[in-house]
């Protein structure tokens, strides 16, 4: 895989090249070359499988980070792609046209995330959250407590538990609190 690095390095501007495990490489490159990076793999270095696309959060940069794992069949070899981009106006080309099912990946992405994918089918239709109204829950400023507080009313009658000590009581009912 030292010649597929070598190539790509000549051609594309790779920020980072972190080798996980002997089948996996991960590839850092800037958000204009991701695109044509990954359309060179599948179409000139066979990695043709899109095994998944997903995202992070990396708040305290203002970024968040594309990741696109492709597979090689023939070598038995994956190479993530890494790819940051603003996190205030989060917006990526799709690759919808390379891989039908990617166009999944990105509503999700929207959904959860509000990454925009523009073009890409379907991408403003609701995919999972039904008349969501909040920030995207997937985004770390989403705060939890604050939804589940307003969201939720308090039930009477309801306990809370430690959930080590309520365990303990479940697995081992004979020795109580004890052990």
């Amino acid at each position: 895989m030292t010649k597929l690095i070598d190539r790509l390095k000549a051609n594309f501007r790779i920020k980072n090249v972190t080798m996980q495990r002997a089948d996996l490489i991960f590839l850092t490159v800037p958000e204009k070359q991701a695109v044509s990076l990954i359309t060179y793999l599948r179409n000139q270095e066979n990695f043709s499988h899109l095994v998944f696309l997903t995202a992070v959060d990396w708040i305290e940069e203002n970024k968040f980070q594309l990741n696109y794992m492709l597979h090689n069949h023939g070598f038995n070899f994956s190479l993530g792609i890494r790819v940051m981009i603003n996190r205030q106006k989060p917006v990526m080309t799709s690759i919808h046209h390379l891989w039908e099912h990617a166009s999944t990946y990105q509503r999700e992405l929207k959904e959860m995330f509000g990454i925009d994918f523009p073009g890409s089918p379907e991408i403003d239709q609701n995919f999972i959250l039904e008349g969501w109204e909040d920030i995207p829950p997937l985004r770390r400023d989403f705060d939890t407590l604050k939804y589940s507080e307003r969201t939720y009313f308090p039930r009477t009658g309801r306990k809370s538990h430690d959930p080590r000590k309520f365990m303990k009581s479940k697995i081992y009912p004979e020795q109580g609190e004890e052990r």
